[in-house]
């Protein structure tokens, strides 16, 4: 799987993203509970067939970008196809303040270019992206994050565990930046119920908690996907004036806010939103790591 991996990360993008729209509406074809389950999630957030079926094509394009963005030989950087950096100013302004900055990231464009480009970019004068990050359960894929994905200039990681949570705390306190895909539904006891597109959803406490015991500054962030194969835009929008960023705030009432922001996002670029991951779902009984955490952190 690594060989044939290596050898699609030759393919032209364009190649690979046309490839890679055949394969989402294949997999929309053959899958009726991932069809049935896309078309509610986007139907119950406000969206019609006409607002949601690029996303189809865009589920196949993001497949077909990882070989590319996990095992492109070395030496050949993500930079050069991002064609506009927009919002950029006001988040690097952020890093030299070196009080701290959370990228609020969802599962919206392409989020692996996007992490990888901003480490290539940033991390010779304020240090590597840092991130969470959990091994893939499978051996095979496991395997092929491992042989290039996480390795790259640019990119620190932590395990998802106390340590993990406590070491993204002190690098924030240290003026250090991290990217959190922050529409993921935790585990029991790591998160609060809130309003998300509409409708309730368990939500990470992670990342406000992280907000408003660092001061850190919040920015949405996406990396948007553009036709054919052309290149990216990435874009950070300051998350500010609201109770994600205020110590006083309940967990509850910040959690709110950033789904807020979220949604704000996910409705400029529907057509590039996950729309099949069942957000909705009741939380799987895991420990509360970063419950306990947060806690300690205080």
């Amino acid at each position: 799987m690594i060989a044939l991996f290596r050898l699609l990360a030759r393919v032209p993008m364009p190649v690979m993203h046309w490839f890679g729209a055949g394969l989402g509406w294949l997999v929309w074809a053959l899958a009726p509970d991932y069809r049935r389950r896309f078309r509610a999630n986007a139907r119950s957030a406000g969206f019609g067939p006409d607002a949601y079926r690029p996303a189809i094509a865009a589920a196949g394009k993001m497949a077909s970008e990882l070989p590319w963005l996990w095992l492109r030989p070395h030496g050949e950087t993500v930079l050069p196809r991002v064609l506009r950096w927009e919002g950029v100013e006001a988040f690097e302004a952020a890093l030299q303040a070196k009080k701290g900055v959370i990228l609020v990231a969802p599962h919206l464009g392409s989020w692996e270019m996007c992490g990888q480009a901003i480490g290539e970019r940033f991390h010779e004068r304020y240090g590597p992206i840092t991130a969470l990050f959990r091994p893939a359960r499978k051996k095979w894929m496991a395997a092929l994050i491992a042989a290039g994905s996480r390795d790259r200039p640019g990119l620190q990681t932590l395990p998802t565990s106390i340590t993990g949570v406590r070491g993204l705390m002190r690098t924030l306190r240290n003026g250090g930046y991290t990217g959190i895909l922050p529409d993921q539904v935790p585990p029991l006891g790591q998160g609060v119920w809130a309003p998300f597109l509409g409708r309730p959803a368990y939500t990470m406490s992670l990342l406000p908690r992280l907000a408003q015991q660092t001061g850190a500054a919040c920015f949405l962030s996406v990396c948007e996907r553009l036709p054919r194969g052309a290149g990216y835009v990435i874009r950070f929008e300051p998350i500010v004036g609201t109770a994600l960023t205020d110590p006083k705030a309940t967990l509850e009432d910040a959690a709110a806010a950033m789904n807020e922001a979220i949604g704000r996002l996910i409705r400029s670029l529907p057509g590039q939103y996950v729309w099949d991951y069942a957000r909705y779902k009741e939380p799987r009984g895991d420990a509360p790591v970063v419950a306990e955490a947060g806690g300690a952190a205080r």
